[in-house]
């Protein structure tokens, strides 16, 4: 059995995550916070329940001193692996979280004799143009650079991150699509699929030291698509309403003047960067020879599809899922 530091435990993939470790017999420990999920509404109790077999223990992951006093203790551990992400993508989240975070969590690793590492990453990171991407290079560089054994893996769009506009379709609004709703594809995976190729990493010789894009079940989705796929889960007749990407950089452009003057239209900016990024740009692997996203270079697993979510979604088998400083529409 071996013990595993996991860090980002209280989200949706967090939990999945120690379900799945928990589910090969690795003995885990969790660094949360004191009040987590959405909102902080998650107490040590509710996350207990939502966390079982797992050993909690409170701090702060942010706070080089919290990790080591609150989660690592001196003690032995075997892996470290880290859902962890910022909720929010803004600069100073992004460089706080996705690598001063992981800096710390590093450095306490290799003290307690951690000699593997799982890291979860994202696709987008292939073309960089935002703050929190660069953050994360920043921290995937130094973790190649370690001596410790490491998987990185860059997941395509979440289930979760597909789920925004579930409950205006359900009201009878239209499907917002940027765009012709073509521009973009995505091979979406669930949580459970995702959680257990992380954990399979911790034994699969074939992903160590490699760089690890993954993707869902099923062909590579346009927007469009996915709302087909949504008002095919509710029964209802599909209906369209297209959101130029022009309006999208005039927002863009307006917060960006703003923020010169007034820090929290800077923070909006970034947002709506964030935005018109994943409207523009596939979360597929970018072919190295063609510059173009490529489906067929972008590697699948699992079993549950978009369509089998939205359809567990639409007879309430599943939550709708907490999307918090996710949220776009």
């Amino acid at each position: 059995m071996a013990r595993v530091m996991l860090l980002g435990a209280t989200g949706t993939l967090g939990q999945a995550t120690a379900r799945a470790l928990r589910r090969r017999g690795q003995a885990v420990v969790a660094l949360v916070r004191p009040r987590a999920g959405v909102g902080g509404r998650l107490d040590a109790q509710a996350l207990a329940a939502r966390l079982p077999g797992v050993e909690l223990r409170f701090g702060e992951v942010c706070d080089p001193l919290s990790q080591a006093r609150d989660g690592w203790r001196g003690e032995r551990f075997d892996a470290l692996v880290s859902c962890l992400a910022s909720r929010t993508g803004a600069p100073y989240d992004a460089w706080a979280v996705d690598h001063a975070a992981h800096h710390h969590a590093l450095a306490a690793a290799r003290a307690a004799g951690v000699t593997q590492m799982v890291l979860l990453s994202a696709l987008c990171v292939q073309k960089p143009r935002l703050a929190f991407q660069h953050a994360k290079l920043a921290f995937e560089r130094e973790l190649m650079a370690s001596n410790l054994a490491w998987s990185i893996v860059r997941p395509t769009a979440f289930f979760k991150s597909l789920s925004g506009q579930v409950e205006r379709v359900r009201r009878g609004q239209a499907f917002l699509l940027f765009g012709s709703g073509e521009l973009t594809a995505c091979k979406p995976i669930g949580d459970d699929d995702l959680a257990d190729y992380l954990a399979d990493c911790l034994h699969d010789p074939a992903r160590a030291n490699r760089v690890l894009p993954i993707g869902g079940p099923g062909p590579a989705l346009t927007p469009r698509a996915q709302g087909e796929l949504l008002f095919q889960a509710l029964s209802l007749p599909p209906r369209f309403r297209h959101v130029p990407v022009a309006l999208m950089d005039a927002i863009v452009g307006t917060l960006g003047v703003l923020g010169h003057a007034w820090p929290a239209a800077a923070a909006k900016a970034e947002l709506a960067r964030i935005g018109r990024y994943y409207a523009t740009e596939s979360m597929l692997v970018l072919n190295p020879r063609t510059g173009a996203y490529d489906e067929r270079l972008t590697p699948s697993t699992g079993r549950q599809t978009l369509g089998d979510f939205y359809a567990a979604l639409a007879c309430g088998h599943v939550e709708q899922p907490e999307r918090g400083d996710h949220a776009v529409f």
